[in-house]
């Protein structure tokens, strides 16, 4: 294993916080096999409308601290939720994936920024747009345009002439599944399917809903919460190696309090340490002290 790529290891669960209904796990060839086979009989999942005001209202923030084995800190994610246009229902979803105070800064950086603009009220991607800059010399510009309703996806890498593909059916890209999954329904036992574009292709990803459990030592308190596992068949933005679980909180905020993710090495674990949301009346503004 080459140290870029351990480094790499270390730092994509960064994403996770992000991402992470339908952008933490990479299944394993079994489970890719029985997801193929039982994904006919499990429904798509349909955000919940009064939900919607909460997570979309504007001015929703996070920020995670991102732990390795043993609790060593590697680095921070942010994520911010703006409204552009309330009358379109138009909004971005901003995302900060930095190695910032981690134990690795010095020798592998990383700043990536990715810009989702969702519209509608099922907030499908109309574009998404992302800076990377990785190690002292990876640095990366994409560019991708969905047009949802005729089914094509233009794609923009750095100086490459731009790539198109055909699509069939409305699709989210992984940032948009990301906000959307958690708005869709979480009944123990009943999983749901959320279309997600990753790899160039559509892929149906099927979100396990799991227990329910009380996590005592979070920066909101003690809180009960919603176990939730998503069963990936693809690597995503960032690289993944193993099995991720997301702990939300059980009510109309859903917030996610704590990720943790089986990696090659080890494990890595993304805690909530400050939040801030104007619409969810439930948790003043709260940070890590």
């Amino acid at each position: 294993m080459s140290f870029r790529y351990f480094c790499r290891i270390l730092l994509c669960v960064l994403a996770f916080t992000l991402l992470n209904v339908v952008n933490a796990i990479c299944a394993t060839e079994k489970s890719k096999k029985k997801h193929l086979k039982e994904t006919k009989d499990i429904p798509y999942g349909m955000i919940l409308p009064e939900l919607l005001p909460i997570a979309y209202e504007g001015g929703e923030r996070f920020t995670y601290d991102i732990s390795w084995t043993g609790g060593l800190k590697i680095g921070e994610a942010y994520v911010q939720v703006n409204r552009r246009d309330s009358e379109r229902e138009l909004y971005e979803i901003i995302v900060r994936v930095t190695s910032n105070n981690g134990m690795f800064s010095w020798i592998y950086p990383v700043d990536d920024l990715h810009v989702t603009v969702v519209e509608g009220p099922n907030r499908y991607p109309v574009s998404h747009e992302s800076w990377q800059e990785e190690g002292y010399s990876y640095e990366s510009h994409k560019l991708t345009i969905f047009d949802q309703d005729a089914g094509l996806f233009s794609y923009w890498h750095n100086e490459t002439p731009a790539r198109f593909y055909q699509v069939e059916g409305k699709t989210y890209n992984e940032f948009a599944s990301f906000l959307s999954s958690r708005l869709m329904p979480f009944e123990t036992g009943k999983p749901f399917i959320v279309p997600t574009w990753a790899d160039e292709k559509r892929v149906e990803v099927v979100v396990e809903v799991m227990e329910r459990t009380n996590v005592k030592k979070t920066v909101l308190g003690p809180v009960d919460t919603i176990e939730v596992m998503p069963i990936m068949t693809f690597s995503g933005v960032y690289d993944q190696r193993g099995d991720t679980v997301i702990w939300y909180t059980d009510d109309e905020c859903r917030i996610p309090v704590k990720v943790n993710s089986k990696v090659a090495i080890g494990s890595l674990t993304a805690v909530l340490v400050t939040y801030e949301n104007p619409a969810c009346t439930i948790y003043p503004l709260v940070s890590k002290k």
